[in-house]
């Protein structure tokens, strides 16, 4: 296997991976498939691709995705126009940039974190793991009674998954954990930027929309970014960490 995952340089099997998962990612958007009930709320899962994309095969290769992932955003909102804060993705400020960014910022997190000593992540992947499994856990107990049967199911799949990734973070040196927080902070760039972008441009107009006092606008706004950046990350994480680490093992890169 290539220790770095990746070569320089845009050829055809970078280009025919650019196509397939900006594919995937129209699809999530267009279907149920993107959103993950996790207790009483979903997590998107449009914006994973990209950030595959970026730790597999570079940041040129997350950003193009990332492209594909803001003009779809871009185009959803102009013909479907489904929900009354649409117009928000009207800016490509919102509905591209960020998105773009997500291929950058995964990338280079993960990067950074890749040459850390194996001692410092072995604690770091404790630590987050179990962070992870802890929030599931309280999810599901929190709304368990509450939760639709597809609900109880994906907490379940998540939740053991997150176990397993605990326990084998404290059986053997995990060297997923550079995934995990180029994955996570992805995720979050996608968040931060989108709703950054909202307030700052929209703040206003989208609290009228949602039937809201203006001067509610950065609480709201803010506990968006938390109830649903927060779960989005760890499902970014998971799902990640696991498509990774099976491309690791199949030496298919």
């Amino acid at each position: 296997m290539n220790n770095t995952l990746r070569k320089d340089g845009l050829n055809a099997r970078k280009l025919i991976l650019v196509s397939v998962l900006g594919a995937i990612t129209i699809v999530l958007g267009m279907t149920p498939l993107g959103f993950i009930p996790l207790g009483v709320i979903n997590a998107t899962t449009m914006h994973i691709p990209v950030i595959i994309a970026s730790i597999v095969e570079g940041p040129i290769v997350g950003a193009l995705v990332g492209l594909i992932f803001g003009i779809s955003s871009l185009l959803n909102a102009l013909l479907k126009n489904a929900s009354p804060v649409a117009f928000v993705f009207y800016n490509p400020l919102i509905s591209i940039f960020p998105r773009v960014l997500i291929g950058i910022t995964s990338y280079y997190a993960w990067s950074l974190l890749k040459n850390l000593k194996t001692d410092k992540i072995k604690i770091l992947s404790r630590i987050i793991w179990s962070v992870i499994s802890i929030f599931l856990a309280f999810q599901c107990i929190n709304g368990f009674s509450d939760m639709s049967q597809l609900n109880k199911i994906c907490m379940g799949i998540f939740l053991a998954a997150s176990l397993v990734m605990t326990i084998y973070s404290f059986l053997k040196i995990d060297d997923n954990f550079p995934v995990v927080v180029g994955a996570f902070i992805g995720s979050m760039t996608n968040t931060i930027f989108v709703l950054g972008g909202i307030y700052l441009f929209y703040a206003k107009r989208y609290m009228e929309a949602m039937n809201m006092p203006l001067e509610n606008a950065k609480a709201a706004i803010l506990g968006v970014s938390i109830t649903s950046g927060i779960p989005e990350a760890i499902i970014s994480v998971i799902i990640t960490s696991a498509v990774v680490k099976a491309l690791k093992l199949s030496k298919e890169f």
